[in-house]
């Protein structure tokens, strides 16, 4: 795994997106269109902000898809991940086509379609983060498998990836977190052609810690970002476990 440090968020956001945006051009000379995922958390605002700004990308051959959604909130909840990427990046850019998961009124024909969408072509690129509990999507350490038959499904939430979202400022307490959400596994991402994994904040050192450094299990199922051909890890200051 390539791993970049940089002595602020803004300046590892900023290098993040440009690695991005080289692969994006790189890929759609080569391609007619590209297929990616992106995750929904603060933790990835300075990246988005900066890729949104990147010139000569032809959004128009872009689709877009997003890794997980909670299960239980309003349709026009603002917490839904959905409605962070529609503010973050998907209303702000003309992607070809965007794919929302919505877990209206059926969660499981929702995981079972959305599994379909995913599958109808390569994903090129993924855009992702680590949960403080070493989660990769929704893949908590309890329910990570990293030979998951399925590539998207309903998990319940551990309770450490739960207050995450309560310290990330997304709910006020720990009881408004949903309990289950939708969630591609681990397989589906690592089967991307190439994954930009963007982790600032001291919050998240010991995850990081652990990704780099511990076996590989699901006892941290970031780890297994470490067998990904293609995987490049953007640190800050904060983030960084050997500093």
């Amino acid at each position: 795994m390539n791993v970049h440090v940089y002595d602020t968020r803004e300046m590892m956001g900023a290098a993040a997106a440009q690695e991005v945006a080289e692969a994006l051009r790189a890929a759609l000379k080569r391609q007619a269109s590209v297929r990616m995922v992106f995750a929904a958390a603060p933790s990835q605002a300075q990246m988005l902000a900066a890729l949104c700004a990147s010139p000569d990308i032809d959004w128009g051959r872009v689709t877009a898809f997003h890794m997980d959604e909670y299960i239980g909130l309003a349709p026009d909840a603002p917490e839904r991940f959905a409605r962070w990427l529609d503010d973050n990046l998907f209303g702000r850019v003309p992607f070809a086509q965007v794919h929302r998961i919505r877990p209206e009124p059926d969660p499981a024909g929702a995981a079972a379609r959305y599994s379909e969408l995913l599958a109808e072509a390569p994903i090129d690129f993924v855009c992702l983060g680590i949960g403080v509990n070493g989660h990769i999507a929704f893949n908590d350490p309890p329910v990570a498998d990293f030979n998951d038959p399925m590539d998207v499904k309903i998990v319940t939430l551990d309770d450490e990836c739960r207050q995450q979202q309560v310290d990330d400022e997304c709910f006020a307490t720990i009881d408004d977190v949903p309990e289950q959400a939708i969630t591609l596994t681990v397989p589906r991402l690592l089967r991307a052609g190439r994954l930009f994994c963007v982790v600032p904040g001291r919050l998240k050192r010991e995850a990081v810690r652990a990704t780099l450094h511990d076996p590989i299990s699901t006892k941290c199922p970031a780890t297994i970002l470490r067998e990904h051909a293609a995987c490049t890890l953007y640190l800050d200051a904060e983030s960084y476990p050997d500093a």
